[in-house]
């Protein structure tokens, strides 16, 4: 019976069957090692040194292996297939559902990928090789085509011996499909169906003829939320003409929304990807460098502005000791602003509301808020400085930049998703740079167009 451990248990666990590995005690290693779950084999197997794996594959099966790498994270096979023999590797791929075999593939070196189609059986070749043609973060990409299919003609009995035939290598058999002669979707059947169904029924008398599916070429973020939404366990992929071409489990929408999550993560970061723990420090320069590059130069644009109001601070010097609160202020507002639109755009919630409402929320929102700030700004720049024209210019300011700073926030990810753009890119550091801009022009124009009353 297969135990689900935790870290501690784990190591406990691995000392236990580490002798009958280093004493080549084969049988006992096996009987030990495969009790656990799969997911606690992959945990202990990638914490080992090399010479260890290597000789783990020798006393495990492709088939074994296979389902310890379905179990690790994508970006950490690529080491694990490299300590393997191009055909061990091989046919640990080729007993893998086609799906993780393709996420794999693409992780891999072109000329490895090539050598291992060569090596493989032609039958679990071909099925790789359709879906790696298909472009990545699409449906077809994430899909699987090992499904059970059934003919609207059959009856139940003969649906439910097809069934059986096929399960072992079908990745789910709570929803079957049924096609047309042409292989066309037209109808499903979940497994309750099948089981309270009388055998001499026709499929096509049991089955839902409406059935959701989505297109081979649609965004996997998509895909993730009509599962989401109709809290499906499988969803059918279609070609242009209906054809089935394959399946997406939950299971792969679950690593696709940890995948986009990150995404969005690393993006509102202002990091083209997340950092991982083994990446060097060149690695990591490279991922947070393009970005700050771009806001090194937003921000001499805002020093340039700065000085062109010279004239101004020369004035009244006691304006720029409010610079980092106004412009800190309007970066933090924006930023929540974001927030709340990229998570919106996201889960679909602006679609059911409606952007202008969406828009108009938020401005009111960002209008409470300034004029909340800004009074308060007002009292306490007038008891610390005793000028209540200074105080007024501060607090208005705030009130101002607040209010324009949480339309930008909301409004600048909404125009980038009507353009097709990832809104995640709207990242925090650069609306915080953009509102930094307009504070500055707000409050430096605001008091160089009122210089009379603050040189009273």
């Amino acid at each position: 019976m297969e135990q689900r451990l935790d870290e501690h248990e784990r190591e406990e666990y691995w000392e236990k069957v580490q002798d009958a590995l280093f004493n080549a005690q084969i049988d006992q290693f096996r009987a030990e090692f495969l009790e656990l779950h799969p997911y606690d084999q992959a945990k202990i197997f990638e914490t080992q040194p090399e010479e260890v794996r290597k000789q783990i594959y020798t006393y495990l099966s492709p088939e074994e292996i296979a389902e310890v790498m379905e179990n690790i994270d994508i970006d950490d096979v690529e080491l694990f297939f490299s300590e393997m023999s191009s055909d061990f590797a091989a046919k640990v791929l080729a007993e893998m559902a086609t799906d993780d075999a393709v996420d794999i593939m693409n992780e891999l070196d072109k000329n490895k990928v090539a050598s291992f189609l060569t090596i493989m059986e032609k039958e679990s070749a071909e099925e790789i090789k359709e879906l790696l043609h298909y472009e990545e973060k699409t449906a077809g990409s994430i899909m699987t085509t090992e499904f059970v299919v059934l003919n609207a003609n059959q009856t139940i009995k003969e649906a439910m011996r097809h069934l059986r035939k096929e399960a072992p290598d079908a990745e789910t058999i709570y929803y079957t499909y049924v096609i047309d002669n042409d292989k066309r979707l037209v109808g499903v059947l979940s497994l309750r169906d099948l089981i309270i169904a009388e055998g001499d029924w026709l499929v096509s008398d049991v089955m839902s003829e409406r059935v959701v599916s989505v297109q081979v070429g649609e965004d996997q973020e998509d895909v993730a939320q009509m599962v989401r939404d109709y809290d499906f366990l499988a969803l059918p992929v279609l070609d242009f003409q209906n054809h089935l071409l394959g399946i997406i489990t939950v299971d792969d929408i679950m690593d696709v929304m940890e995948e986009e999550a990150s995404d969005d993560y690393s993006k509102l970061a202002g990091i083209s990807d997340v950092d991982g723990p083994d990446d060097n420090v060149l690695n990591s320069a490279k991922k947070r460098l393009p970005w700050l590059v771009i806001l090194l130069f937003l921000g001499m644009l805002t020093a340039s502005l700065i000085g062109r109001f010279e004239e101004t601070l020369d004035k009244v010097a006691i304006l720029a000791v409010f610079i980092p609160l106004i412009a800190g202020m309007a970066g933090n507002t924006g930023t929540q602003a974001l927030a709340v639109a990229v998570r919106g755009i996201a889960t679909g919630e602006f679609e059911k509301q409606g952007k202008l409402k969406t828009i108009l929320r938020e401005a009111g929102t960002g209008l409470i808020i300034g004029i909340c700030c800004g009074v308060l700004t007002t009292l306490v720049v007038y008891v610390w400085q005793g000028d209540i024209f200074l105080g007024l210019l501060v607090g208005i300011s705030i009130m101002a930049t607040l209010f324009v700073a949480t339309i930008a926030g909301s409004l600048v990810p909404i125009i980038m998703h009507k353009l097709n753009i990832d809104p995640a890119v709207a990242s925090g550091p650069f609306i915080t740079t953009i509102n930094d801009i307009i504070s500055i022009l707000i409050y430096f124009g605001m008091a160089t167009a009122f210089m009379n009353l603050l040189l009273h």
